[in-house]
């Protein structure tokens, strides 16, 4: 079986992988990437948070995003059985990046993989891996065994390997390194249609509904440029399991039950098969070893209510790819002190916003009609991304800030 080196090996060429390789390769590294898929090809999670502009700037990948005419996104909006609030990211406590843009997967995810191998990287389309070992290779590092597009097999010896495989989870799965969620199983059903939209929508925020008798219920709505829009509905599978019929069926049925979207997609045309997907929330019991380390998705996703999944990928590419450069000149790098344990302040930070608005709490505080503007301006930050910004007071002491600020908000 023949054998090749790489340097670096990255699992995966989505939105953690390329970027990571890009990093990478501007500190002059070897880097291979074996992705499973041929690109384009369809992913979930089209709405960014600005906190990912940096990231993109940083990888040298943001030009390529600019000029692909996406839709502009400055904020988040929400609606409640009537009531609208709205958080424009320009106006909020960190400094950095307010706006960002709502995208095609597919065609995002394929620019920054051409924006990697365009730097240097090489990226094998339609190559899986089936098996790692660590420690087997040459110099101590990995064997991976890897099929190519034509079913063929050969080894690579990895120096160092990136997990980003997404919800393949390669090495959680290889390794047994998967825990469960201590969130309830939710699903997604979702569609991309042609929405029709002629007014009272605004096209420069991702629009997040709450079922009208369900506070854990909601929808997303992510307006694209031409017309088109991203739209999903998050519930228990217990709620989804109620609705008959295909999966479009069952999305139009839910969403008939909430008035306002009802009404704004009416003239919608519902070109897209709806599709479903069950139970994604996952955790692992470390982020990283000898050897490896996981990023975005393939270590840890929360649920898709904020958006946060693609910048927790740049975020641990840029965290994971600057102890890789301390590490190749010679430095001691403590793979969970500048890696493992950043990287899950900023996704606790996340976790506790989202429980809270399964709870209801978090629903409370974004409707309250006495917002204080200092402390929506932290609150807004977090939802641009802003997750490690210690000097927000809500990602310091993020419990203890949140269960406060429930507790006024909460009528006596």
């Amino acid at each position: 079986m023949n054998i090749d080196t790489a340097e670096i090996l990255i699992v995966g060429a989505g939105p953690a992988g390329s970027v990571a390789a890009a990093l990478l390769r501007q500190q002059g590294r070897q880097v291979l990437v074996i992705e499973r898929e041929e690109f384009p090809r369809f992913s979930i999670g089209e709405s960014l948070l600005p906190q990912s502009m940096e990231y993109l700037e940083k990888a040298g990948m943001l030009r390529a995003v600019v000029e692909a005419g996406f839709q502009f996104k400055n904020g988040a909006a929400f609606m409640h059985d009537g009531r609208y609030t709205d958080f424009d990211f320009r106006d909020k406590h960190s400094d950095g990046w307010g706006t960002t843009y709502q995208v095609q997967r597919a065609t995002f995810d394929h620019i920054l993989a051409k924006e990697a191998e365009r730097f240097g990287a090489e990226v094998r389309y339609r190559h899986e891996v089936l098996n790692i070992e660590l420690g087997q290779g040459a110099n101590g590092g990995a064997r991976v065994t890897v099929k190519d597009a034509d079913g063929g097999q050969y080894q690579v010896d990895a120096g160092f390997i990136l997990d980003a495989s997404g919800f393949g989870r390669i090495l959680p799965r290889l390794l047994k390194l998967e825990t469960p969620s201590n969130f309830p199983v939710r699903g997604a059903i979702f569609t991309h249609i042609e929405d029709g939209i002629r007014g009272g929508f605004d096209r420069n925020k991702i629009r997040v509904t709450v079922h009208p008798k369900h506070c854990d219920v909601w929808f997303w709505t992510i307006p694209f440029a031409a017309g088109r829009c991203s739209l999903g509905v998050v519930a228990e599978t217990s709620f989804l399991d109620r609705y008959q019929g295909s999966a479009t069926e069952r999305l139009q049925a839910i969403v008939a039950e909430e008035p306002s979207l009802q009404a704004l997609l009416a003239d919608a045309k519902w070109d897209t098969p709806a599709r479903q997907i069950v139970g994604y929330s996952a955790n692992v019991e470390k982020l990283w070893g000898e050897g490896y380390a996981l990023l975005g998705n393939a270590g840890e996703f929360l649920d898709p209510v904020f958006s946060s999944g693609v910048t927790i990928a740049f975020k641990s590419a840029s965290l994971a790819t600057e102890a890789l450069r301390r590490q190749f000149a010679g430095e001691t790098v403590d793979w969970q002190a500048d890696y493992g344990a950043p990287l899950r302040k900023g996704v606790d930070t996340f976790r506790a916003f989202v429980e809270s608005w399964y709870a209801g709490g978090f629903q409370k505080i974004i409707f309250h009609e006495n917002q204080q503007p200092e402390i929506k301006r932290m609150i807004a930050a977090i939802l641009a991304g802003y997750a490690w910004d210690l000097s927000n007071p809500f990602v310091k002491e993020t419990p203890r800030r949140l269960a406060a600020l429930e507790a006024l908000c909460t009528p006596a």
